[in-house]
């Protein structure tokens, strides 16, 4: 058996079901590490494997930022405070963000929309001079500690900043040409194109690829395209998302007439000691008054946020959330924010060596969780006034988000509400599920060092059901 008894403990139900949890994690790839914690609705322990080896979370990170995003964050009523802002100064307009993930340039945008910024600016001003787009409202930390260098270019690992726009991503078209001629490219000029993309003979698989070089404009794009096929996308993410913005927004405001005379500019706000919750004490952070602005928007409320960003693990929504949780009292660093999220945890009565995060979106190959830890938070969030909201925000087994298609068709079909989670060599699954006799377990599955990143979803998936099956 892989796993010895010793370590297997059925403490609330017959000790014929271990066979079954046994057999289904045995399907893993060899040289697979697991660990499974399930607790019953009285905390005791239905299946513990290695319930207190520390395991990289993945995006089961983000239970732990959106449950300290609901204790710390007013999330029903509209997000005033995280709205984008627009001021002139001078012949300057000064785009303002301050955390708000969802702000969009879209030409079919209905709500947070930055062309509203724009109409503001137009009704007063026929000619501007610089765009200046201003993300000091939170320190300038781009991108996470132990992030993989290879994501920075793609979507997943986008750059965060306070001033946030259409999801830090730029999406280009390619369409084919003639079999053996270019594909054609299109984009909205913000970035320049080195374009080296072919087009293959009809049936052919498209193989897309880019490459960026940090800080550079210059984007190269690579690979095939079937002839007569349809059009592809590429999504790039982006460096300097305030830059992006401002861009967007002198664009816009061009269309409306107005008359833009300078330069797309950025104010950033480097990160200092002050910024270390730590280093300065723990004491909280003045912050100076804004200028007035001209117009300032208010999104929807962040716990519509919230479920998008657990449904399907958006990892820029769920670093800005952390930033926020740290900018309650503190600067919005990431030390502001895990600080609150150990608060959050010691009340959950999770013991300090539990745990380690880099982040708040779990693409950090720092982040560090034991099962025991991610089941206590479980426990404990279902206790909180927020706690049902905040389940409601997860994934449900073979309905939606990331578990559309897993468990659908099996008894834990709509009864199976937890977060998923893949990195490198990675797989997680924590969260609830409703037994064969209709009660609801907590548990916590994370897999670790599967080799040439193979996955092991599906032996984690049969686990569990053996679970519920025998519950």
């Amino acid at each position: 058996m892989r796993y010895p008894l010793a370590i297997l403990l059925l403490l609330a139900a017959p000790a014929a079901s271990a066979e079954p949890v046994e057999q289904a994690l045995a399907t893993a790839p060899a040289g697979t590490r697991i660990g499974l914690l399930v607790v019953d609705e009285d905390g005791r322990e239905v299946v513990a494997i290695r319930a207190d080896e520390r395991f990289v979370p993945a995006s089961n990170t983000k239970l732990f930022t959106t449950a300290a995003a609901f204790a710390n964050l007013d999330t029903a009523a509209p997000d005033a405070a995280g709205g984008a802002s627009v001021r002139l100064d001078g012949g300057d307009v000064i785009l303002s963000g301050h955390g708000d993930a969802r702000l969009s340039a879209a030409a079919d945008c209905t709500a947070d929309c930055l062309s509203e910024l724009a109409r503001a600016v137009a009704a007063r001003r026929r000619t501007v001079r610089d765009v200046i787009g201003d993300d000091t409202f939170l320190p300038d930390e781009r991108w996470p500690a132990g992030m993989s260098w290879n994501n920075m270019a793609g979507r997943h690992g986008t750059a965060i900043s306070a001033l946030t726009i259409d999801d830090n991503v730029v999406t280009l078209t390619v369409t084919p040409g003639a079999a053996g001629a270019p594909a054609a490219v299109a984009g909205d000029g913000y970035f320049r194109i080195d374009n080296r993309i072919l087009t293959a003979p009809a049936g052919t698989p498209a193989d897309l690829g880019f490459a960026r070089e940090p800080g550079s404009d210059l984007l190269r794009l690579t690979g095939t395209i079937p002839a007569g096929g349809a059009a592809q996308t590429v999504t790039v993410g982006l460096d300097d998302p305030a830059h992006r913005a401002a861009w967007l927004l002198a664009r816009q405001l061009r269309d409306a007439g107005v008359r833009v005379t300078g330069r797309i500019a950025v104010r950033h706000r480097a990160i200092t000691p002050a910024d270390d919750p730590a280093k300065r004490g723990g004491a909280p952070v003045a912050r100076a008054p804004e200028p007035a602005p001209l117009a300032r928007l208010t999104p929807p409320p962040l716990a519509e946020d919230i479920r998008h960003t657990n449904k399907v693990s958006q990892n820029l929504h769920a670093d800005l959330l952390l930033r926020r949780v740290g900018a309650v009292s503190g600067s919005g660093s990431v030390a502001d924010g895990q600080a609150r999220v150990d608060a959050m945890l010691a009340a959950a009565g999770v013991p300090r060596d539990g745990y380690d995060f880099a982040d708040g979106s779990g693409m950090s190959n720092y982040n560090r969780i034991t099962p025991r830890t991610a089941v206590r938070l479980l426990r404990w969030a279902q206790a909180q006034p927020w706690g049902a909201a905040w389940r409601a925000t997860l994934p449900v087994g073979g309905q939606d988000g990331t578990l559309a298609r897993r468990f659908a068709g099996t008894a834990l079909a709509g009864k199976l509400f937890a977060k998923t989670g893949t990195l490198n060599a990675a797989n997680a699954l924590s969260g609830y599920l409703v037994t064969a006799s209709g009660r609801t377990y907590a548990f916590s599955a994370l897999a670790n060092d599967m080799p040439q990143d193979a996955s092991a979803t599906r032996a984690v998936d049969r686990a569990l059901l053996a679970v519920a099956a025998a519950h």
